[in-house]
């Protein structure tokens, strides 16, 4: 199942977001209160502030929070914990954008392919004249002509546009 939707129903300081998620062959729903969007907003920030500032910052005990947490990796709400480069080394990484045109039927495969490659960071499928567009990080401009060269000469992939990224205005 693709997309969600979100219907909020307020009833004192609970807000209950419904959103379908597919696990296991089951619909199943969240119910997130103010201080769970909190913490997850806190947690997206900086995923490894201490307990205790977080509790700091929520005003509630670190037992609490802790809690909090467990609750939300069990719900697979939080489903891991990723990293952040510092703005010093992300600036020195080249960040490419690739559209990809392919032939429908081997859409899988490419994903497959692009997936192996470690360059490759995110792939996305779109709608409109381009099938896929690929995210694409690198230190060097000899690794991007390679990477570049390989997705191209993928069976199954038409056309790519590439855009290097030359400036990130913001990122959440």
């Amino acid at each position: 199942m693709h997309g969600y939707f979100d219907k909020v129903i307020a009833s004192g300081h609970n807000v209950l977001v419904l959103t379908p998620l597919w696990q296991n062959g089951l619909i199943r729903t969240m119910l997130l209160d103010e201080t769970d969007k909190q913490l997850l907003n806190l947690l997206s920030a900086n995923c490894r502030e201490s307990i205790a500032a977080l509790a700091r910052k929520l005003k509630l005990s670190r037992s609490t929070v802790k809690d909090r947490i467990e609750r939300l990796e069990r719900r697979d709400i939080i489903k891991g914990y990723t990293l952040r480069l510092s703005d010093e080394f992300a600036a020195r990484q080249i960040k490419v954008q690739v559209m990809i045109t392919s032939e429908p039927k081997l859409n899988a495969q490419i994903a497959r392919d692009l997936k192996k490659l470690q360059t490759v960071k995110a792939l996305y499928a779109v709608n409109g004249i381009y099938d896929m567009i690929a995210m694409l990080s690198t230190d060097s401009t000899t690794t991007l002509d390679q990477t570049l060269d390989r997705i191209g000469a993928m069976e199954g992939v038409v056309k790519t546009v590439s855009s290097i990224i030359l400036s990130t205005k913001f990122e959440r």
